[in-house]
């Protein structure tokens, strides 16, 4: 029982320690570094790996960097922007959400139009080419008049309409 009571005082010691704010980085060496205390100075932003929350320090506004270029003697230098980005809010998330999913929408739709039109034109392209191969192949071919009335083509018929079917095949089916 004493034990159970030596080991829960123990750990309610050790709890403040946990509590404390932890700052973790790299030093120059690469080496993972962890304190209480912030980093030193010399420390740039980009290698601290944790941060208190609300401790991050402020980025250094000194010189440019070496592979940043100058701006022209013309231009003005565009002022830097030190504020932190804020998280958007709900509302702007979901504007963004819906605007993704509108644009997901329409190319979607644009897709299956574009995959509809296709499967039309192949099923045009295999209609002519099946009345092609009747109007050369010899055979007779009737064409029905709005009575019900039989009419078979003549070949000057025939002929134009196997030059017809020519170019279409020739222009839309590739």
């Amino acid at each position: 029982m004493a034990a159970r009571g030596a080991t829960l005082l123990a750990a309610l010691l050790c709890w403040p320690v946990l509590a404390q704010a932890q700052w973790v980085w790299l030093n120059e060496r690469g080496v993972k570094q962890l304190s209480d205390q912030p980093p030193p100075p010399s420390v740039p932003n980009s290698r601290i790996l944790k941060a208190p929350r609300g401790q991050m320090p402020e980025p250094l506004t000194a010189a440019p960097a070496a592979d940043e270029a100058p701006a022209a003697e013309g231009e003005a230098a565009p002022a830097p922007d030190n504020k932190p980005k804020a998280k958007p809010t709900l509302a702007e998330r979901n504007t963004d959400y819906n605007k993704r999913r509108t644009e997901t929408a329409a190319a979607e739709q644009k897709a299956r139009e574009e995959t509809e039109r296709q499967t039309d034109n192949a099923k045009n392209c295999d209609s002519i080419r099946a009345n092609q191969r009747v109007l050369e192949s010899g055979e007779r071919v009737a064409n029905y008049d709005k009575n019900g009335g039989r009419s078979f083509i003549s070949d000057e018929q025939r002929a134009q309409q196997i030059k017809r079917n020519q170019q279409m095949l020739a222009s839309g089916c590739k």
